[in-house]
Order: structure tokens, then C-alpha cells, then sequence
């Protein structure tokens, strides 16, 4: 009941952006706070169904927590922007909006939080508690210190805020706000370090555990890859005109591979499918990248050296990069999951030595055995049963 009505309350908060941002003459997804309006969706999607399948598991409220935090600060930014910047402090309780609008802060916090509990709500050992505790208290402090100056700036009749809606005590901290920034550079790198210190703790419990507890970490690293390789990208080029735009877009949405991998990893839905799904992202992506520098290589080749027209080196370069796809493919897919999903290479190799023999078999007792062997050694099923109609003349 408890998750419904909170799932509730976040979809009016996130309903409430269209208005608002209508009211602060805006786009929906340029509110000021750090969490973008979709991955406040998808943080509360997560958090909704795992707070619903497991409530006694944590991690679903904190996400649920977060979603409703980076949603409200979404909103109180579109509304600072309109009293504040357009209509000079006329709407009423702005003040409010002001204290709501660095919920970015607690979601920064909450996050990480839930990838040093990650996956049951304790941490990884019971010596890295203090790791918790240092978190916790960083955590706690610099959140304080971004209420407090908040705070002052009401006090003092000195609301300034960005086009996103930011206070500018926070994000330029001067004058009377300058221990802020102190503030800022002593905690931020010290709950950096916990961050670092949480995933540490996730690798040494990798490295000692099995079955079930290994394929969720390895959701979790598939996660934390994503949204590594996708923070830099978005930073540089999220803005861009054309073709970089639209990078900066794709590496944006990296970010939601955290919370949706570590909600599969916690309910454990299709859990060993991360084998195969990390053996499928590797070969594509380095397909993709062979490909491309086959295809860069023959344009290249084709106009400077060989003074080809530009038009007939592109289709040539076109055609030979299609040609190339599959055998590509079926290459780097197999060196691939020889490494990383070892499972379906041996399982692959079970099966085509399995079809070799069948050529020259001819005792159906000896088939039957070869095929419960094989499916056996493939699967790993539970229980085998072989059916065979003998047809005699």
C-alpha cells in the first residue's frame, strides 16, 4: 500500500512538470536539478516494483526516494525560473520552491547509497560498515550545508537564481556563501572516495562468491559500465548541434542501465541472461567498431590515394562493409563467448559434436544415450526423458 501511494504521489509530481514547465516558458527536460525527468521515471519504475515484489529489501524505497526527490526538485526548478527570473518574486510561496529545488542533492546521495547496500540492503561485508558510516555522515553534512545556504538566501531577501533554475549561491558561492564552497570541496571528494570504496567492496565480493550473488554483481558492473561511459559522453556533448546532439543524447540515456540493471539483479529476473547479454554488447560493439574503421579506411583509400569520386568510394565502402558483416560477426562472436559466456561455447561445441557423430550412427540405443548426453552436458536440465517411436516392419 505504502509503494502505491508513493508511486502515486511521483506521477502527479511528474505530471506537474508539463504545467510548469509551460509557466517557466521551458522544454519539459531542462529543469535545473542533476537528475534528468526520465531518469527520474526510471528510478521510480524500479523503485515502485521492487518496493512492491520485496519490501523488506531497502534498496526499493531508496530508489522510490530518490525518483521522488530529483521529481520535486524538477518541479520547484521550473517554478524559480518563472518567479524569480520572469516575474521578478511576484508568485506566491517561491520561498518553498527555493528549499525544493537542491532535491538533486539527497538523490546524488541516495544513489550511491544503494550500490554500497546493493543487493540486499547490507553492505558487501561487515568490515566495510564503516564505509557506510563515513558515507552517511558526508552525505548528511553536505546536504545540510546546501539547506543551510538555501536558507540564508531566503533570510536575506537574496534570491538569485540560473536559467535552470539553481540558486547562485550554490552554484558560484561568494561573500557571505563562501564557506559553501568549502563545504563543497571537502565533502563531494570524500563521498567520491566512498563511492570508490563501495565498489571496491562490490569487486572483493565478486571475486569470493557464486552462483546466484555473482550474476547479480555482474548486473550491477553491466550497470555502473553503462552509466561510466555514458556520463562523460552526455557532459560533452549533450547541447551539440546535429550528429553530436544526438550522441550526447545516447550517452544521457546510458545512465538508466544503473537502476534497470540493478533492479533485474535484486528481483532476479532472467538473472543468468548477463552472460549472454554481455558476450552480445562486446561483439556488436566491436564489430561496429571494425567495421567503421574498415569503411573510414576504404573511403579514404578510394579518394586520396586512388582519386575515386567521392559518391562511388562511399558505395564501395558501403558495399564491402556489408559484405564483411557476417563473417565479422561470426568471428568476434565466437572469440567472444569463449571468453565471456563460456557456458553457451561449450554448450555450442557439445551440440555440433553431438551432430557430427549422428552422420554414422545407426543404433537407435546408441542415439538415444548420445542425445541424453549431449542435451545433458548443453542444458543442465533437472530431469531427461527420451521418447523414441520404433517403427518395425
Amino acid at each position: 500500500m505504502t509503494a502505491l501511494v508513493l508511486g502515486g504521489v511521483l506521477l502527479v509530481l511528474m505530471a506537474a512538470d508539463v504545467p510548469l514547465a509551460g509557466l517557466a516558458r521551458q522544454s519539459v527536460n531542462s529543469s535545473g536539478g542533476s537528475v534528468p525527468v526520465w531518469l527520474s521515471a526510471a528510478l521510480g519504475v524500479v523503485g515502485f516494483v521492487v518496493a512492491w515484489r520485496k519490501p523488506g529489501n531497502p534498496l526499493g524505497w531508496l530508489f522510490l526516494a530518490g525518483a521522488l526527490l530529483s521529481a520535486l526538485s524538477q518541479d520547484a526548478s521550473f517554478y524559480t525560473v518563472a518567479d524569480y527570473r520572469l516575474r521578478h518574486g511576484s508568485l506566491p510561496l517561491g520561498w518553498v520552491a527555493v528549499l525544493a529545488q537542491p532535491g538533486w542533492a539527497p538523490t546524488i546521495a541516495v544513489v550511491g547509497l544503494a550500490v554500497l547496500l546493493f543487493p540486499d540492503g547490507q553492505p558487501p561485508s561487515p568490515r566495510w560498515r564503516w564505509v557506510l558510516w563515513v558515507y552517511l555522515a558526508a552525505s548528511a553534512l553536505w546536504i545540510g550545508g546546501v539547506l543551510i545556504a538555501s536558507l540564508g538566501a531566503i533570510a536575506g531577501h537574496h534570491i538569485r537564481v540560473d536559467a535552470s533554475g539553481n540558486l547562485l549561491v550554490l552554484s558560484h558561492p561568494g561573500g557571505s556563501a563562501a564557506w559553501w564552497g568549502v563545504v563543497e570541496a571537502v565533502f563531494l571528494p570524500v563521498l567520491a572516495i566512498c563511492w570508490l570504496g563501495s565498489v571496491a567492496a562490490q569487486v572483493l565480493s565478486y571475486r569470493h562468491s557464486s552462483g546466484e550473488r555473482r550474476q547479480q554483481l555482474k548486473w550491477l558492473a553491466g550497470g555502473s559500465a553503462l552509466a561510466a561511459a555514458g556520463i562523460p559522453v552526455a557532459a560533452a556533448l549533450s547541447g551539440r548541434p546535429g550528429i553530436l546532439g544526438v550522441a550526447g543524447d545516447i550517452g544521457g540515456a546510458g545512465l538508466l542501465g544503473l537502476p534497470v540493471c540493478m533492479g533485474v539483479a535484486i528481483l532476479r529476473y532472467r538473472l543468468f541472461d548477463i552472460d549472454r547479454i554481455i558476450s552480445r554488447t562486446l561483439a556488436y560493439a566491436l564489430v561496429t567498431g571494425l567495421l567503421a574503421g574498415v569503411y573510414a579506411g576504404l573511403v579514404l583509400l578510394a579518394t586520396e590515394v586512388f582519386r575515386f569520386h567521392s559518391t562511388v568510394a562511399v558505395a564501395v565502402a558501403t558495399l564491402a562493409a556489408a559484405a564483411l558483416f557476417n563473417p565479422v560477426r561470426r568471428r568476434v562472436q565466437r572469440a567472444v563467448d569463449r571468453r565471456f559466456n563460456r557456458a553457451r561455447y561449450d554448450a555450442d561445441l557439445t551440440v555440433a559434436a553431438f551432430a557430427a557423430g549422428l552422420k554414422d550412427a545407426v543404433d537407435l540405443d546408441s542415439v538415444r544415450d548420445d542425445l541424453a548426453g549431449a542435451v545433458q552436458k548443453a542444458l543442465e536440465p533437472a530431469h531427461i526423458s527420451v521418447w523414441m517411436n520404433e517403427r518395425r516392419p
